[in-house]
């Protein structure tokens, strides 16, 4: 209960929908399913919440196991009290449960376990008691001998053993942990001479609560390079006047001598460690940033709106090697391939004949679209082909496209089988066509981290961001729904419940018998009643003898369903195009709560069901703005500042946002210029794929930066 309560708190939701939640992951049931077809028990709480849920369970158990383990250890010492216990019930971190084991964690040899091995544990206890009448002294004189021979070191062992005492006291490192969050700054220095990408970080001080994210991962991937030095500079005398304030009574010398074992205890014990600590939360909250920056910039990229039903010829840019090129049909069959060269000036002999070949390639197969990978001779690439879309009689139209992953494809082993006929160069092609096409269906082939839509990805643990990012696919995946009869292995392992070895089963279940019905999963072998129940409803089969294969609705609804449409006069054979939408009409009319119950579904099912009936495997990138497609191209010397233009945003940071402008550079929008109102996060006001009406700041030809505003300037309207 406690961990429910903890998540309801921390989550902002009910302990009922807490509850409900975890009791059906702990079924196995899987994100998307619980979010989709689990409404009822979860008080309909979404996708991202649920994974937000999942996450933390894992941690709380996590917290709860490690703190049964401490009061285990304690209890075969015979430690175990009823205050230490109840600490380890209250403990809400890893740290606290720590503090509180730390006296009692079997150690290594140190300063304060040689004295007490020497018998000194009495005179520190003596000390500590600082009666103003008593002689260090000469209660020190008590214990000379060989190794210890004279006074002064039988009170430095004494010393120690209290410095180790208050280091270990759980109540002091929480407070002084605290206080050194809010008052700790981070600073760093050049590490060796020489200009570096770090150059802003040479003499740099920042207070530890206001650093973001992408400044912590900078300055510690600075500092493994060896260009920065970094230190956490905490407030020493505030510490030591903290433990004074605990263990030091009155200014005698007993007193004095536990002020110096209180002083040893801050700069030798607590500090460092400390340091360690404050360094430690600091990176994990980066990590934990930057997971989620590419966790959302990730499903803003896949949830991209397809341009379909266009035939389209796919261009992967290069100089020496020259320009890949592949036409491929609006399903995304390849049609032609080829290269051509043009991005150089040695080819200008050849030019002629790129363009013959284009225009041939255009014409014969109807192309209307054109994608242009945005890599190496990209800029080049889009000037050639935009001055030859102006001479078509046509409107062929082009866009750029993030090519980022393709080359990984291209030489994977999923590329050569899906694409055996082209040689590696020109799979590459293929992809970024396709990649206009359908996105999702493209992006899912690859690496999520070979995509570049996050910042310092390659400096977080790659388990922790593998499973964010398998989490936001299989989210993305789920929420457009899948063709059961023509997609991709690679695409089908993403759906809920299915994972590599069950896709590639259902994919040579098709090619050997193919599929008239969802039902006929369960033939597919090792796909079983629970992973049918996962994946079911996410499959879509629009040309199915059941209508309701081709929508959202659960085949354990379809009883459900069918009474909603006796109920509504609606036949099954309207459900081919989708019901008219006057049925949300009559169901208001009929009583939702009525027609509910009698359908035996809850009210968020028996809507869902409503809205899969009149528009059946509705997608849902079709309410996004469309992709910005152009037919023409501008240079980076024909911006001049105040110049108003449209363009796509690209990826989305901590501190702004990189729009394509049509320009072969990407431009900034800082996060200072997206809006009048106090943001803390770009993707307040701005997502990956957005088309934004921006204005150029200032141009740097020299660096190839281009500052861009959204906000308009004194005249222009802020209507976008």
């Amino acid at each position: 209960m406690r961990i429910e309560e903890t998540l309801a708190r921390e989550l902002g939701i009910s302990q009922a929908q807490a509850r409900g939640a975890v009791a059906l992951l702990d079924e196995g049931k899987t994100v998307p399913f619980i979010a989709r077809y689990r409404k009822e028990q979860t008080g309909s709480l979404d996708d991202q919440t649920l994974r937000a849920l999942e996450t933390r369970l894992g941690a709380l158990r996590g917290l709860e196991k490690r703190a049964a383990e401490i009061r285990a250890a304690l209890d075969a010492q015979g430690a175990l009290t009823k205050e230490l216990s109840a600490g380890l019930d209250a403990a809400s971190s890893l740290a606290e449960l720590e503090d509180l084991y730390r006296p009692f964690r079997p150690k290594r040899r140190t300063r304060a376990s040689v004295a007490r091995e020497r018998g000194l544990e009495p005179l520190a206890a003596q000390l500590l008691l600082q009666r103003r009448d008593a002689s260090p002294g000469r209660m020190a004189a008590q214990f000379l001998g060989a190794e210890l021979p004279d006074v002064e070191a039988v009170l430095a062992g004494a010393r120690d053993i209290l410095a180790e005492q208050f280091a270990n006291d759980a109540s002091l490192r929480g407070a002084l942990r605290e206080q050194n969050r809010r008052t700790a700054r981070m600073e760093t220095r050049a590490a060796k001479e020489g200009d570096s990408v770090y150059r802003m970080y040479y003499d740099f001080s920042e207070p530890l609560r206001s650093l973001p994210a992408h400044r912590i991962l900078a300055v510690n991937r600075g500092e493994r390079e060896g260009w920065l030095r970094v230190s956490v500079q905490m407030d020493g005398a505030a510490a030591e006047r903290e433990l004074f304030r605990r263990f030091v009574r009155g200014d005698g010398e007993c007193a004095r001598q536990v002020r110096l074992a209180a002083q040893d205890a801050w700069q030798r014990l607590i500090a460092p460690a400390l340091e360690r600590e404050l360094r430690r939360e600091l990176t994990e909250r980066a990590e934990e940033a930057g997971v989620r920056e590419f966790s959302r910039n990730l499903r803003q990229l896949l949830m991209q709106p397809p341009v379909k039903g266009r035939v389209t010829l796919g261009v992967d840019p290069g100089y020496r090697t020259g320009c890949k090129l592949a036409v491929v049909d609006a399903g995304g069959k390849v049609l032609d391939a080829g290269v051509a060269y043009f991005t150089l000036p040695a080819h200008e002999k050849q030019r002629a004949r790129a363009e013959e070949t284009l225009r041939g390639m255009i014409g014969d197969y109807g192309v209307t679209a054109v994608a242009i990978g945005n890599g190496t001779a990209s800029r080049e690439s889009e000037a050639f082909i935009a001055k030859l879309l102006r001479t078509l009689p046509e409107r062929v139209e082009y866009a750029v496209v993030n090519e980022a992953g393709a080359s990984v494809y291209s030489a994977s082993a999923l590329g050569a089988k899906e694409l055996p006929e082209l040689d590696v160069t020109l799979r590459g092609a293929v992809a970024i066509a396709r990649r206009l096409q359908d996105p999702l269906a493209e992006l899912v082939k690859i690496d999520p981290k070979s995509i570049g839509v996050g910042q310092y990805q390659h400096d977080l643990k790659d388990a922790q961001l593998g499973a964010a990012l398998d989490g936001v696919v299989e989210s993305c995946v789920s929420a457009v729904g899948v063709e059961l009869s023509t997609a991709s292995a690679a695409l089908l392992e993403h759906v809920a419940g299915i994972g590599p070895q069950l896709a590639k089963n259902i994919v040579e279940y098709r090619e050997a018998h193919g599929f008239s019905s969802r039902a006929e999963l369960k033939k597919v072998p090792k796909l079983g009643p629970r992973a049918f129940e996962q994946c079911a409803g996410f499959l879509r089969l629009r040309d199915g003898a059941q209508p309701l294969d081709a929508s959202g609705v659960h085949p354990e609804s379809y009883a459900a369903a069918r009474t909603v449409m006796e109920r509504l006069g609606c036949g099954a054979e309207k459900l081919r195009g989708g019901a008219p939408r006057a049925l949300l009409q009559r169901a208001a009319e009929y009583g939702e709560a009525r027609l509910a119950e009698e359908a035996g579904v809850g009210l968020p099912t028996l809507r869902d069901i409503l809205r899969e009936l009149v528009q059946p495997g509705r997608d849902p990138r079709e309410d996004l703005p469309p992709v910005l497609l152009r037919s023409d191209v501008l240079s980076m010397e024909d911006l001049r500042p105040g110049m108003e233009l449209q363009g796509t945003v690209r990826n989305v940071i901590d501190f702004g946002a990189f729009v394509d402008i049509g320009v072969h550079q990407d431009a900034l929008v800082h996060i200072s210029r997206m809006a009048r109102r106090f943001i803390r996060h770009p993707s307040e006001v701005v997502k990956l794929g957005d088309v934004v009406r921006v204005w150029v700041l200032d141009v740097d030809a020299q660096r190839g930066r281009i500052s861009l505003t959204m906000l308009p300037p004194e005249g222009a309207s802020d209507s976008v």
